[in-house]
């Protein structure tokens, strides 16, 4: 059984607060070191890691497995299926999708793999996000957004294709500035209280929306989102480290972070070109477009220069740039759960070497990257 760490309340807003004596989940009645899962007496913690999702009190795998960019489009379904097995394998017990990947072809992927492996349904955290809609009807009108018609619609819909009777999470895959921020809190309700989602919670709000969200839910007595999904990695730090550092103490804040690797740029693969079989090169989606786009510019040079830097401090512990690139990640304790892509087993397997990685990443090594990156935040977000 782990050693327990009572809390004491910080905040007068919450039931509960941190007690900073070592790297910890969130705040909570009872709070549990990163690393180590709640377990029942004699039972022996896995190899993979478990996080609470924020305050709540689900726990998801430390490294999860996505579908976007591969499943459905890029990588063949069978492909699909060996990832998703090695993961589950792996100790990996959350999966993430969305209505908009690949036009709904990548739900599709992951519920037959479920079915298919005949995973009991209590073992999995699966999440879908709503937002741009799958496959449209021959009118796009309400077929996208976050009105009341579309988060139901389109859960109906994400559920159908997963094959699945709920989902664990469900998001909000983008803010909707032309819906009421009521209309969506009731909607993401109504789902919950129907039983087809357990938690909700948002990707790439910005703060001020996020606490509108809870402003609301708060004065409608109704749940607020409890996670969200944003980018993070070494390149992308300013929204999680600076931004949203009111929001994990105000409402217990989960993470489940994409992109740790900046769509492969920190895996050094793009240091002396783009690989044609990479996925900056093969990819149509919006964020690995506007990389291509812009390789070769000032930007890219920079950050291409900085990313050559980080090899040594990987070569000192022993390790490659993917690998401490995800390590760094999980080494922020705000992270829930580390979202990663694969379209090879090999894939999965590198990851996990990233857990071990964490504990090497001491206060020297970690102040040797950052300055490196030049890219710490340093001043407090006032906008809230």
């Amino acid at each position: 059984m782990p050693e327990l760490i009572l809390a004491i309340s910080l905040s007068s807003s919450t039931s509960c607060g941190l007690l900073l004596t070592r790297p910890l989940l969130y705040s909570c009645d009872i709070l549990w070191p990163i690393g180590q899962a709640m377990a029942s007496s004699g039972d022996q913690v896995p190899k993979m890691q478990y996080r609470f999702l924020g305050r709540s009190g689900l726990q998801v795998s430390a490294i999860s497995l996505g579908g976007w960019v591969t499943y459905g489009d890029a990588v063949g379904d069978e492909i699909a299926f060996e990832c998703m097995k090695a993961a589950y394998d792996a100790g990996i017990n959350f999966f993430d999708c969305a209505e908009g990947y690949a036009e709904g072809k990548s739900e599709l992927v992951m519920g037959k793999a479920i079915k298919k492996y005949g995973w009991k349904r209590n073992d999995l955290v699966i999440s879908t996000k709503i937002y741009w809609g799958a496959a449209h009807g021959d009118n796009p009108v309400n077929n996208g957004g976050l009105s009341r018609k579309h988060i139901i619609e389109g859960v109906e819909g994400s559920l159908k294709r997963l094959q699945l009777d709920y989902v664990d999470l469900i998001y909000c895959h983008r803010p909707d500035r032309h819906t009421p921020i009521e209309e969506t809190v009731r909607a993401m309700n109504y789902i919950i209280n129907t039983g087809k989602a357990f938690y909700w919670g948002t990707s790439e709000w910005n703060s001020e929306e996020i606490a509108m969200a809870w402003a609301c839910a708060e004065r409608l007595n109704l749940i607020g989102p409890v996670m969200e999904q944003p980018e993070y990695s070494m390149l992308a730090r300013d929204r999680v480290e600076r931004e949203y550092a009111l929001l994990y103490e105000n409402y217990g804040l989960g993470l489940t972070i994409f992109s740790p690797l900046k769509q492969g740029i920190l895996t050094g693969k793009y240091n002396d070109g783009i690989p044609e079989d990479s996925r900056i090169a093969k990819a149509a989606d919006g964020f690995t477009t506007t990389q291509r786009e812009s390789y070769g510019n000032e930007q890219w040079k920079k950050t291409l220069a900085q990313v050559k830097q980080l090899k040594p401090v990987a070569d000192k512990l022993g390790t490659d740039q993917a690998t401490l690139a995800l390590a760094w990640v999980l080494k922020n304790p705000r992270v829930s759960s580390a979202i990663t892509g694969a379209s090879k087993v090999e894939q999965i397997t590198k990851s996990m070497k990233a857990l071990d990685l964490v504990a090497k990443l001491d206060d020297k090594v970690m102040a040797e990257i950052d300055e490196i990156l030049g890219n710490k935040p340093t001043l407090p977000y006032r906008r809230l």
